[in-house]
């Protein structure tokens, strides 16, 4: 697709009831031919009536069907394609799914004001203030992962997170304070922007305009979503209860996230994941890497499903259900966005096959990658050993080690004491280039 030489207009329209357009965007318009092609939804059609004189109107198809639609356009004798955005295109617009498919070289851009800007001029709320989280068109509990306590978030909304959905968010998240500003059909001659407490919407039925952003303001409440690393245990879903089930301990967990330091775009496979601990927390504070926890338990299964809609982590965190070694094959032979090669593992539950899975994720890892493998038993801690001393024959790692032994305080009988966990061993191997390979590379760099 991204070799196509049409010219693809993307015009943002701002948010008034007829587009105010700079004299580029109009000069597109006004050289369209009867084949060319107009494309949105019917009110962004009706903002641009004066301007558009040629051309064949086109209501916004799904995503999916719309590459094929610009392959038939263009057949059928179309020389341009206009596509309308609401606001700013490249903001949370259509412009993104457009430069992921074709070549910068075929996109030309107008920007316009946008309904986030908008509303914050609305409230003299400055853009660097508030964070922007896009709801339309996401699942509404991906929300979960940004309601802490003291935030003001501007939302773009749509009918599955009107503000009744965004109260009753914040009433489960424990901040029933919070206020909310309604702003709807902005630029419109029936414009409100009205406010209201959380509580207004528990039980009452207002009625909205569906064109609204939605900004909120958290309270100063303690939220059920932390604001830190380190989730405490009793907030999982556990197979046992209380946070006490298949989970790594928060601890422990703290360890694992500093060693394996997740970057941005990163994709991250968790073997073994339990009931979600490593991967639904890991998912939850880098929401631009894709977490795969791969599970085969049933139990574990649905506690991992459960803790990922209660973080909100469903658009980075991919479960997948089967067992390691064997279901590895199988999900890179799907070698999508989704479930491509990993360049970092944690391994928290083997099944006995603890050797096995080292050796095969190893020879996935591009350089750079790392593997971290978490021991309990002697069994896995001697195997972790083996697995280490391999590495140091073929000179291809850099190796951590270290050996997390936590004792909790509880009372007994009255009195203070620590009851000590069993110690957890964790190796951490980041792979490099071996010797022998940089020497040659050497040598052919040289000639």
């Amino acid at each position: 697709m991204k070799h196509t030489q049409m010219p693809i207009h993307v015009i943002g329209l701002g948010v008034n009831q007829v587009a105010h357009l700079d004299e580029a965007a109009q000069a597109v318009l006004a050289s369209l031919s009867p084949n060319d092609i107009v494309l949105g939804a019917p009110r962004q059609h009706d903002t641009i009536g004066q301007y558009v004189h040629q051309g064949q109107r086109e209501d916004l198809p799904k995503l999916k069907e719309l590459k094929e639609s610009f392959v038939q356009w263009q057949s059928q004798g179309a020389k341009q394609v206009v596509v309308l955005a609401s606001g700013d295109p490249l903001y949370y617009g259509i412009g993104a799914w457009l430069m992921r498919n074709f070549s910068l070289e075929n996109l030309h851009f107008y920007p316009n004001v946008s309904s986030i800007q908008v509303a914050c001029h609305r409230l003299g709320l400055s853009l660097q203030d508030v964070q922007v989280v896009s709801l339309h068109g996401r699942p509404l509990a991906s929300l979960r992962r940004h309601l802490q306590s003291n935030k003001t978030l501007v939302l773009l909304t749509d009918q599955h997170s009107q503000p009744k959905h965004i109260a009753e968010e914040c009433v489960k998240a424990g901040l029933d304070q919070s206020e909310i500003t309604v702003c709807e059909a902005l630029g419109y001659p029936q414009e409100k922007v009205r406010t209201f407490a959380t509580g207004v919407f528990i039980g009452d039925e207002l009625e909205f305009d569906p064109l609204n952003v939605i900004v909120l303001k958290t309270s100063q409440q303690t939220s059920l979503y932390p604001s830190s690393v380190g989730i405490p245990d009793a907030s999982f879903v556990t197979d046992k209860g209380d946070g006490k089930g298949m989970i790594t301990k928060r601890e422990v967990r703290l360890a694992i996230f500093s060693y394996m330091n997740i970057e941005q775009g990163d994709t991250v496979w968790d073997i073994g994941a339990g009931c979600g601990g490593v991967s639904v927390e890991m998912a939850y504070w880098h929401p631009r890497s894709q977490i795969i926890a791969i599970e085969h338990h049933p139990d574990r299964l649905a506690c991992l499903t459960a803790n990922r809609d209660r973080f909100g982590v469903m658009q980075n965190l991919s479960i997948v259900a089967g067992r390691a070694p064997e279901v590895l094959m199988d999900l890179l032979a799907r070698n999508d966005e989704e479930h491509g090669k990993p360049n970092k593992v944690f391994i928290g539950g083997s099944d006995g096959e603890l050797s096995v899975l080292m050796a095969q994720v190893w020879d996935l890892l591009p350089a750079g990658g790392c593997l971290m493998v978490s021991a309990v038993t002697e069994e896995t801690k001697y195997q972790v050993m083996q697995f280490a001393q391999q590495r140091d024959e073929a000179q291809d790692a850099v190796e951590q080690g270290l050996q997390v032994s936590i004792a909790k305080g509880e009372r007994l009988a009255g009195q203070r004491l620590f009851r000590p966990s069993l110690p957890v061993a964790l190796a951490h191997f980041t792979k490099h280039v071996t010797q022998k390979t940089t020497k040659t590379n050497y040598k052919e760099n040289a000639q």
